[in-house]
């Protein structure tokens, strides 16, 4: 691959861990000004890849081809932004001291109003206009849209000439998505190039200039996106093209039973005293999906986390089976901890990376349910082949497991506590169209086959909604609208439930 022009690239990229090799012989490159994708199920070697143009392989590896980028820093927007800012740091503290050190050579009395101006020139191109009151916040005062803008501000003030997105619009809404795509469209017209490892095929085909499509970590297919998308030669592009309908759910007729959790004059603040969500009522009754949805910052994941017991400053009532829930998870008796549980979005933190998953998910029957170790390993292991991780895959660490494996895993770890609510937060976000229409069948048959279970999905994405009986639709931590996802879905209500549905991405028209 002669590539003089390219920003980085690699030839023949191999990667192998513990005798998996789980990127095999994989040659890309990166122009400036262009965005190269590479998409695929999970697991399939695409973040590893990317990586290697930071310099980072998994502990152990051994590494084969070659990695060239230019003579500048790579610029990094993970997937959980969050992870790289310091939550002890306001959000313009680092800017600055990049900036600063930026502009050493210039004269005393000029570096202030020089590195300023490098800063307000990052966050433009980063898409943060009017960023004083925003700068000025933590991180965890600031939306995941926002987090990585900043992140992405940092990139550009090292000067990174090539910028590595690795699923930069994983769970976000579709308004936030538009922003997103209009950001790095940006960036690369300014001579920058972009790897953009995504799931999110939608947002590939908006913003890239070519695509490779990897599967067990080979590419099996690439070329300009608009020719894979409308020709795909090979038959696993052609599967993870393809429209495939979330599963149908049916409502039971007759009498509606008692709801199983119900939310009553619920107003939730972060612990400044800032007021961020307002419930008034919401119920979910045995065997209801209630799917919540709205932009990123809307209140979404606060609501789950008053559910689970995780976010303690709130006013009102949060139920189960008519009986007040306490606030925090302390205070909750083995009982209710397992009743209601939940499974995060960012599924790696909640995994430790050393211990292998099979006794991670065990563990949950022994401490919730009072089983043995050999019972509850055994039903662990059963719960996991179920959900399609069978003995082998189980018996790994979690740092040897994809994304997707692992919320398999994340799911099993929660059903083992029985619970009669399990509230999940974006579960689906960070998985390709296959595996994520696998785990919502997995969703739709657990509420099939157990009727004394509820689920509430929170979700950015209106298709997963689909699943869900009923819908609660947020918007800066207000329900503005809630009612069955039929009507919800096809004739929405409320002004911003509207633009949510018409900024929904539709299938596009096959040539």
């Amino acid at each position: 691959m002669s590539g003089s022009t390219a920003v980085a690239e690699t030839e023949d990229l191999t990667v192998e861990v513990d005798g998996r090799r789980i990127v095999d012989g994989v040659s890309l490159r990166v122009l400036p000004g262009r965005v190269t994708a590479l998409v695929g199920a999970s697991g399939s070697g695409k973040t590893t890849t990317g990586r290697a143009l930071l310099g980072e392989f998994p502990p152990g590896a051994r590494v084969g081809g070659t990695v060239r980028v230019a003579q500048a820093p790579v610029g990094h927007v993970p997937q959980h932004p969050a992870a790289v800012l310091n939550p002890a740091r306001r959000a313009g503290a680092l800017l600055h001291d990049l900036a600063r050190a930026q502009v050493r050579e210039v004269p005393r009395r000029e570096r202030r109003a020089a590195a300023r101006e490098r800063v307000l020139y990052a966050l433009e191109a980063a898409q943060l206009p009017s960023p004083a009151a925003l700068l000025r916040r933590f991180p965890h005062q600031l939306s995941g849209g926002q987090q990585q803008r900043v992140v992405l501000a940092q990139a550009l003030l090292l000067g990174a000439r090539v910028i590595v997105a690795d699923e930069p619009t994983t769970g976000q809404d579709a308004l936030t998505k538009r922003r997103i795509v209009e950001e790095l469209a940006a960036v690369a017209a300014r001579g920058i190039g972009i790897l953009l490892l995504s799931h999110d095929l939608e947002t590939v085909r908006a913003l890239a200039d070519e695509v490779l499509v990897m599967r067990d970590g080979r590419v099996v297919e690439s070329g300009p996106v608009e020719r894979v998308w409308s020709a795909p030669a090979h038959p696993w592009t052609r599967q993870l093209l393809a429209e495939q309908p979330v599963p149908a759910r049916v409502t039971p007729g007759g009498p509606r039973p008692e709801a199983v959790l119900r939310v009553r004059g619920l107003r939730a603040r972060h612990r400044s005293g800032a007021e961020v969500l307002r419930v008034p009522e919401l119920a979910v009754r045995p065997g209801e999906c209630l799917a919540v949805v709205g932009r990123s910052g809307s209140g979404k994941t606060t609501l789950a986390r008053c559910l689970a017991g995780l976010h303690r400053t709130y006013e009102g009532e949060v139920l189960l089976d008519g009986i007040a829930l306490p606030r925090s998870l302390r205070d909750r008796g083995r009982d209710r901890l397992a009743a209601v549980q939940y499974v995060f979005q960012d599924v790696r933190a909640s995994f430790d990376e050393h211990r292998p998953v099979l006794d991670q998910v065990a563990r949950t029957a022994v401490r919730l349910r009072g089983r043995s170790a050999a019972q509850a390993r055994s039903e662990a292991s059963a719960t996991l082949d179920g959900l399609g991780l069978p003995g082998e895959l189980a018996g790994r660490t979690a740092s040897r497991l994809s994304g997707g494996e692992l919320q398999r895993a994340a799911l099993a770890r929660a059903l083992l506590a029985r619970p009669r609510v399990l509230v999940c937060d974006e579960i689906t976000s960070g998985l390709d169209a296959v595996t994520r229409r696998g785990l919502l069948a997995l969703l739709a048959g657990l509420l099939r086959d157990r009727d004394d279970l509820c689920l509430v999905l929170i979700t950015h994405d209106l298709d997963t909604a689909r699943l869900a009986d009923r819908i609660a639709v947020l918007d800066a931590g207000e329900v503005v609208e809630q009612g069955p996802a039929r009507d919800v879905l096809t004739a929405p209500a409320h002004p911003f439930t509207v633009s949510l549905v018409a900024s929904a991405p539709r299938p596009a028209a096959r040539s």
